[in-house]
């Protein structure tokens, strides 16, 4: 006989901080904060807005060092442009995926598009910081850009739960971007009468992040709201239900612990004090090389 299934139940719920950061942009944070420094592997969770800007007011993130980690960007809404000290450029539209390893170190620069800065536009979009296990911190680094199109989406036999994986498996789709260890990170979108599950490993560590409307989730129906992130303890599976009126929104993300020592300082993350010593060092010197750059982002 099969055992009955085991729903992960909702441990911890954290309220984002509303902050500024790179130029002035603003973000929702549910970590890392005075009171929760990461979530092993996962180290930072930034909303990107929503956030309307008229001419002449869009901020990004220009030029800054990596060394050590991996950065997920992820549009919503609007257009960013970014470039690095690799050689790599290009332009993130609405539901493109950019997980960069930067490994060994990398000088990146990402901005809202020319256009955008020109004449004002929208921005939402998440930027996810996901820790690198010590044997892979000083790999040369690598890109991983999915256009919207690439990114597997799947849908509830009622139609009212959607998916795109960019990370892990639901709904019988898999994602075509590799990770390092065992890695889930999913957009759900729940219409009124939804109600979705998503079978996982054992050994990956789950949360739910609502950024529009309302959902249940847990064995015991708890209401996760716009704005919060509800960490999930053991079982075999996330169970999602829609609450509230118009639609839900939320990223449902987990990841096999690294387990590991946390040496970090700002956009350097290592295993220790001398190793995040070096990693200054080395930017300081110009080991990690400097961005050429372009006519529209100079």
């Amino acid at each position: 006989m099969h055992k009955p299934q085991t729903i992960r139940p909702v441990t911890e719920v954290i309220e984002a901080r509303t902050q500024r950061e790179g130029g002035g942009f603003v973000v929702r944070r549910p970590f890392p904060t005075a009171a929760l420094s990461y979530i092993d592997p996962f180290l930072l969770i930034d909303e990107m807005g929503p956030a309307e800007y008229g001419p002449g007011e869009a901020v990004g993130a220009p030029d800054h060092p990596h060394r050590g980690f991996e950065t997920v960007t992820y549009m919503l809404e609007g257009e960013f442009e970014h470039e690095d000290s690799a050689g790599h450029r290009g332009t993130l539209l609405p539901g493109d995926v950019q997980w960069m390893t930067a490994g060994a170190g990398i000088v990146h620069s990402e901005m809202p598009s020319e256009r955008i800065r020109r004449e004002g536009g929208r921005i939402h979009g998440f930027q996810i910081w996901i820790n690198l296990p010590a044997s892979d911190k000083m790999k040369p680094p690598r890109y991983q850009e999915r256009s919207s199109a690439e990114i597997p989406v799947a849908k509830t036999a009622d139609g009212l739960a959607q998916v795109r994986v960019m990370a892990g498996k639901a709904l019988g789709v898999s994602a075509v971007i590799s990770t390092h260890v065992p890695m889930t990170m999913q957009d759900w979108t729940l219409q009124a009468g939804a109600d979705a599950s998503v079978e996982t490993r054992d050994d990956e560590r789950f949360m739910v992040y609502v950024f529009a409307g309302a959902l249940k989730t847990g064995d015991q129906d708890s209401v996760i709201r716009d704005g919060q992130l509800a960490r999930l303890g053991d079982g075999d599976v996330v169970r999602l239900r829609h609450a509230g009126s118009g639609p839900a929104r939320a990223l449902l993300l987990g990841g096999r612990p690294l387990n590991e020592p946390v040496a970090r300082y700002g956009p350097f993350v290592m295993n220790t004090e001398s190793e995040l010593r070096q990693a200054f060092a080395d930017y300081q010197s110009g080991a990690m090389g400097r961005i050429a750059r372009t006519a529209t982002l100079g």
